[in-house]
């Protein structure tokens, strides 16, 4: 953007075409004037130095004179010592007259003397004057087109911070009338409270320049007409002409860029759904308050039964339910504490500059005493539970990363230790979390390497002491702990990924089984395959219980499957249906550990049962404990007004057996009749007992 450039070069309004013919007219008087002084009856200009010339501003042609014949001519040097062509001075030539070439015609007249030959050289600087304007005029046109075209703001000022040229689009951008910020200090787009340090920096520019400022983008903040305030892209170029200094700026608004920024910032510290900061924002802040020095406490919550609303009611419902969360969960707490969303219905709340683990339990008791309120959602009446895990770390020494999981650790055991609670960070925790991830990768081995085994617990008939059915149950052949029993490692193995692939191969070994005692000729035994939640969640069960029967030819009244009070409370249609579909199949459907929860009873409505099973904390005492016999007297009416068969656990001696069987339970299963052991064993027992008498137990 040149800053000092002719008059009308800087009126917007200046035609192109009248600027050409004003150039025209100009040259035309200098070649009149040369004509005239020097006593020629012609002048001509004649630009470019190869045969083929351009004629510009001939004069004393207008009797049609076609020929051209130089008396003397001057050459058009530039500035930089470039030859533009000559200024020639000669006689007139007819049409008629021959020659040999316009430019080469000798002259009649006499060589001009030294002081005409000055003259004519002086009209010759004059022409290069007028051509080198010409060329800037034309040079500033083409600027002068661009910047009024450009989507970019251009300004230019002097070096008094006088504005002496704006495009249009500086105008709109500041909010301008055309023509009205020419003239004005550049500060009439500074907002007041830089313009102090700009007065002092433009200064420092001017009289250091050029500045390191010049030719880099900065973004900087902009006043419009009315006072409101932009953000704008700002890039300093400066210029000399004619030994003055120019300055101008490229600019443009970035509003849009701002706000998007600001919405990206946003998005990356922010949860969408709930407006709380996200895991990074947790992460990054609790990093700060440990690298200042200061103690701080780590909460993690997570809420109970949060899934099976999901699974239940729909995402939506799920989601109106984290966002009432949000909203409640900050009420629990100061202003400056922290509250974060982690994922999925996790929840983190940071006490920093906090380290009192009294001030922790304080805290992590109110939160459990104010959402023992119910949410009212979508019309549904929800108890949210929480549990807490609560972890502390002391300064930069604490690895922000590692506090999160030792909080995480300590979320495990509220959950483990019955939920609605919360626990304090132990050492010991993170042993214990070693011990099961090392017994979750052994397991990932155990199946394939034949480690895990079934074992089966006789189920006696009363009336004749023979072996009706059998329970199979997990043992793992752990190659250097020796045999283990599912107390051992079944809470890990429900945890684990493979819990649906190993259930899915419990039910087809004890098919095998039964197929193989039945192919020894034993007689047809009922075996009970205690299931997995994750089968059921899987939704493949149905179909992997047919296809095990049909590949071992075994009738569906082989299989009894046994459900548990935790599978029957999260008994929603769709873990039932395979149950049902199974029941109608013909496989038959048993209670376990019935009367130990508050389950038991509804599940007697809802699950297509075949059996209940009476645990064995009610048969351990009966002989002593009025409360228990008559526990098991309910059960046995109640399974009669059902049409449910009875069978009693923990039966350890024949007085047990004995009170149960007048009660009116049919069957049993204990150490009176044998502990879970081997097929073969097994076989040996069935045969065994179908040998002896009735009511006769079998060491």
């Amino acid at each position: 953007m040149l800053l000092n450039t002719p008059s009308d070069a800087r009126r917007p309004d200046v035609d192109p075409v009248s600027r050409e013919a004003a150039s025209e007219a100009g040259l035309a008087r200098i070649t009149a004037l040369a004509a005239g002084c020097l006593g020629m009856p012609t002048a001509w200009i004649a630009l470019g130095t190869g045969r083929t010339r351009t004629i510009r501003g001939a004069f004393g042609f207008e009797d049609g004179t076609a020929a051209m014949r130089p008396c003397a001519t001057a050459a058009l040097v530039d500035a930089g010592g470039r030859r533009l062509g000559d200024l020639c001075v000669g006689a007139r030539a007819r049409k008629s007259r021959p020659r040999k070439s316009p430019v080469d015609a000798p002259c009649a007249g006499a060589p001009l003397d030294p002081v005409l030959a000055g003259r004519l050289d002086a009209f010759a600087g004059l022409v290069v004057d007028h051509l080198a304007r010409e060329d800037r005029a034309a040079t500033d046109g083409i600027a002068r087109g661009l910047a009024g075209a450009a989507a970019y703001a251009f300004l230019a000022a002097d070096t008094t911070g006088t504005i002496t040229f704006v495009n249009r689009a500086t105008e709109i951008l500041f909010d301008y009338a055309p023509g009205t910020m020419v003239g004005q200090d550049v500060e009439i787009i500074i907002p007041p409270s830089f313009r102090k340090m700009h007065g002092e920096r433009f200064a420092g520019f001017v009289a250091r320049a050029p500045s390191r400022l010049v030719g880099r983008t900065i973004e900087l903040t902009a006043q419009r007409r009315d006072g409101t305030t932009l953000p704008i892209e700002f890039c300093l170029s400066t210029w000399t002409e004619d030994g003055r200094v120019g300055i101008g700026a490229m600019m443009r608004d970035i509003s849009e860029w701002r706000a998007r920024d600001d919405q990206l910032l946003r998005m990356a510290h922010h949860d969408g759904l709930t407006g709380l900061a996200n895991r990074a924002r947790f992460a990054e802040r609790l990093a700060t308050v440990l690298a200042q020095g200061h103690s701080a406490t780590v909460m993690l919550l997570d809420l109970d039964g949060f899934k099976e609303v999901n699974d239940s009611l729909g995402h939506a419902t799920g989601d109106a339910l984290l966002q009432s969360v949000a909203v409640r969960l900050p009420l629990c707490v100061g202003a400056d504490v922290t509250v974060a969303r982690m994922g999925g219905d996790e929840f983190a709340i940071l006490l920093g500059p906090c380290g009192d683990p009294r001030v922790a339990a304080v805290t992590a008791t109110r939160i459990l005493d104010v959402f023992q309120a119910t949410f009212q959602i979508s019309g549904h009446t929800f108890h949210v539970g929480l549990s807490l895990g609560v972890a502390i770390g002391h300064g930069p020494e604490t690895d922000p990363e590692a506090l999160i999981a030792d909080a995480d650790l300590a979320l495990y055991q509220a959950k483990r230790d019955g939920r609605r609670c919360f626990r304090l960070f132990e050492p010991a925790m993170r042993a214990a979390v070693i011990a099961r991830r090392t017994l979750h990768d052994e397991l990932s081995h155990a199946l394939a390497a034949g480690e895990l085994v079934l074992h089966y617990q006789p189920q006696v008939a009363f009336d004749t002491g023979r072996v009706v059915g059998a329970e199979a149950l997990l043992r793992w052949q752990h190659p250097r702990r020796g045999l283990l029993l599912p107390a051992v490692f079944l809470s890990a193995l429900e945890a684990h990924p493979m819990a649906t692939g190993i259930g899915r191969w419990i039910i087809d070994e004890a098919c095998r089984q039964a197929a193989q005692w039945r192919a020894a000729g034993l007689p047809p035994l009922r075996v009970a395959i205690n299931l997995f939640a994750a089968q059921l969640l899987a939704g493949t069960l149905a179909e992997d219980v047919k296809r095990s029967l049909a590949t071992y030819r075994l009738p569906p009244s082989t299989l009894e499957l046994e459900v548990t009070e935790r599978i029957a409370l999260r008994a929603d249609d769709a873990v039932l249906e395979p149950i049902r579909a199974l029941h109608a199949h013909g496989v038959a459907v048993a209670f376990d550990d019935f009367g130990t929860g508050y389950a038991s009873l509804s599940s007697l409505k809802r699950f297509p049962l075949t059996r209940l099973k009476i645990d064995r904390s009610f048969v351990r005492d009966v002989l002593t404990d009025r409360h228990d016999a008559e526990i098991i007297r309910a059960i046995l009416g109640m399974a009669q007004s059902f049409g449910l068969e009875v069978i009693a656990e923990g039966i350890e001696g024949p007085d047990q057996e004995a009170i149960l069987r007048a009660m009116g339970c049919h069957e049993g299963q204990g150490y009176l009749y044998g502990k879970a052991m081997a097929p073969q064993d097994l076989a040996t027992l069935i045969r065994d007992r179908g040998a002896a008498r009735p009511n006769t137990a079998v060491a």
